[in-house]
């Protein structure tokens, strides 16, 4: 058995009472998850973030908080993965930006609507971030601090 950690970051966009989500193809199946994805070498989490908000969905975000750092273990494949997810805001989104090849479709979608989503839902930390963005807390984005 090999253990592998996955650092990954994400974001919770919402307006007009609906969030962004992303409809991936995930190992052949059509999943929903917030904009996410692993960190490149050298990229802090908050630079992750952005891009990965960017290269999904198309839009550019303002991360203004980090809202908490999420773990999940997948014991079907030994994998565990830590997701920092940060409150973002959105700004513009460029229509002309090609989307990573895995993303069938950007969605705005209402809470109702993604908690009803299930087995559509690409992991348990889709509703455990929006659990903990409706619980309030926040923290500073400095919390997370980069030495090289």
């Amino acid at each position: 058995m090999n253990w592998k950690m996955h650092v990954t970051a994400a974001v919770i966009v919402e307006a007009d009472e609906k969030f962004l989500l992303v409809e991936e193809n995930c190992g052949g199946r059509l999943v929903l998850n917030q904009p996410a994805g692993h960190l490149d070498e050298g990229e802090t989490p908050v630079e992750a973030a952005i891009r990965e908000t960017r290269e999904e969905t198309a839009w550019t975000v303002v991360p203004e908080a980090l809202l908490a750092i999420q773990q999940w273990y997948r014991p079907e494949r030994h994998d565990t993965y830590l997701r920092f997810l940060f409150l973002a805001q959105r700004l513009q989104e460029d229509t002309a930006l090609t989307l990573d090849p895995v993303i069938e479709q950007v969605l705005w979608l209402d809470e109702a609507t993604i908690r009803a989503a299930g087995q559509r839902l690409r992991s348990p930390l889709v509703i455990d971030a929006l659990d903990i963005y409706r619980h309030g807390q926040r923290y500073p984005l400095d919390l997370v601090s980069r030495y090289y």
